[in-house]
């Protein structure tokens, strides 16, 4: 979606999913937590992400202002993520998914 277009959105939760409703950004966010991570810990802890689609999916949480990105000017290049403020609103969410998730993890075995 064109920026211009994002802008105009007036239903705040098409707002929230255009920034956090990718296939990978919860678990991004949620990898991330309230610690710093770099990028091969995010890369460990998600090991079924592509490297490429971490590095789209931290692109986009970047430019959104969800995370924050440090770069360290050291040999060997370092850069740590992080949650902003609007990032951080997002755990109690995250909790609440992860909640629903180990509930149906839980009932998995009663539907057969």
């Amino acid at each position: 979606m064109k920026k211009e277009n994002f802008l105009s959105v007036t239903c705040s939760v098409t707002r929230a999913l255009m920034v956090i409703g990718g296939k990978w950004s919860l678990r991004v966010l949620d990898e991330i937590g309230t610690g710093k991570k770099r990028f091969g810990e995010l890369k460990r802890g998600i090991p079924e992400i592509s490297e490429k689609m971490l590095i789209q999916e931290l692109k986009l949480l970047t430019q959104n202002k969800v995370i924050k990105r440090k770069s360290y000017h050291e040999v060997p290049p370092r850069v740590e993520y992080s949650l902003t403020a609007l990032g951080l609103k997002t755990l109690p969410i995250l909790a609440q998914i992860k909640d629903f998730g180990d509930t149906l993890l839980e009932n998995a075995g009663d539907e057969q």
